[in-house]
């Protein structure tokens, strides 16, 4: 049984992003002290299964600097609608609690690196 438990019982890895939903965004995203990228995404969207991948591959760059989190807006449609998010992906850069900047569409690997290096500093 222990080997079934270390399969699935496991933690995300540091950086990964981390799922939020409508009840605890405030608390994660505007009321954290570390800027934030939260990734607007569905699960029947085929380009945020790609932008996703790009959050999963960098996110272990920004450990510390920045906290990246996915909100499944099937899910949490409130903060959807609170951001006007009404195409996805979208990932919305928050630092102090306040939007910095909107991202919609897929966007390439060194320009996302670009953005994320800005907001951690």
């Amino acid at each position: 049984m222990g080997i079934f438990k270390s399969l699935f019982n496991r933690q995300p890895k540091p950086g990964k992003p981390r799922p939020i939903t409508d009840e605890s965004f405030e608390r994660e995203v505007l009321a954290s002290d570390i800027p934030a990228a939260v990734d607007f995404w569905s699960p029947r969207c085929h380009p945020c299964q790609v932008m996703g991948g790009l959050l999963n591959e960098i996110g272990p760059d920004y450990v510390g600097q920045v906290n990246i989190f996915k909100l499944n807006v099937d899910q949490n449609p409130q903060t959807a609608m609170k951001y006007q998010v009404s195409s996805i992906p979208t990932v919305i850069l928050f630092r102090n609690g306040r939007v910095k900047e909107r991202i919609v569409g897929v966007l390439p690997l060194n320009p996302l690196k670009q953005k994320l290096g800005r907001l951690a500093k």
